[in-house]
């Protein structure tokens, strides 16, 4: 017996997919959705009515609207790992004027949960979505998830975003290991050119790791002086992430 309704389901995929991709049409939504042009419509117009997507401009291609605002300030509130992150990013956004994001895995792909944006003209943007074999927080949550997640991550094809993406299976898997050995990442223009990421795990109560913190940075900036310095704040924030969730590290 399954308790899934068919229309809610198909409303919250079109939604999800407006909140990462926005600036889509009805027939590229229709089509990435699997469902027909008309039910696409009809369903976008539904979430219209209720003030969650709204379209705009002569495309008539659709956006979040202010009901998803409400959504997304109350889920804020309300998710732990949300609430307990505001103030490590701030401290870490202070002390280095650099990209900081939590990330957690969905799936196959990492997702910003949280994130603090530098104020430099010159900045790494944090996409919404990424695929997890490339990246900090990508090879954080790939090292130290289930052997089901890493079997179909080396199963998939993985694309070549950059000339250093780790998509070789020998390549991918060393660096997961190293890893899992020092815990934490570093990331040297595997998703952008002439950037680096550093990230570290977040832990719950029972250990698990369940999001990445990191900060990203143009590599210029990101001199070994500065990497060393910012990966001990990192550690000391995510630290204290962890222990806020129940997190209690062995002595």
């Amino acid at each position: 017996m399954t308790y899934t309704v068919a229309a809610v389901d198909e409303a919250i995929t079109l939604l999800l997919l407006v909140a990462a991709q926005p600036g889509l049409g009805v027939t590229e939504i229709a089509k990435r959705t699997g469902n027909t042009k008309g039910r696409a419509f009809r369903l976008l117009t539904t979430l219209e009515q209720r003030g969650l997507v709204s379209r705009q401009g002569a495309s008539a291609a659709y956006y979040l609207d202010y009901q998803a605002l409400h959504l997304g300030a109350a889920a804020h509130g309300q998710i732990d790992l949300v609430r307990l992150a505001e103030e490590p990013l701030a401290r870490l956004g202070a002390l280095c004027n650099e990209t900081v994001a939590v990330r957690v895995r969905d799936g196959l792909e990492t997702v910003c949960v949280a994130r603090w944006e530098s104020t430099q003209p010159l900045r790494v943007q944090n996409a919404l979505r990424r695929p997890l074999y490339a990246g900090a927080s990508s090879k954080v949550l790939l090292a130290f998830a289930p052997q089901e997640v890493l079997d179909a991550v080396l199963a998939s094809d993985r694309l070549r975003i950059t000339a250093t993406t780790p998509v070789e299976r020998d390549a991918l898997l060393g660096e997961l290991e190293k890893v899992r050995q020092q815990d934490w990442a570093i990331s040297v223009a595997e998703r952008t050119a002439e950037t680096t990421g550093i990230g570290v795990p977040i832990r719950n109560a029972g250990g698990a790791v369940i999001a990445a913190l990191t900060i990203s940075a143009p590599s210029s900036r990101m001199t070994d002086e500065r990497l060393d310095a910012y990966l001990r704040q990192l550690r000391a924030e995510a630290q204290t992430i962890s222990t806020g969730l129940g997190f209690v590290p062995r002595s």
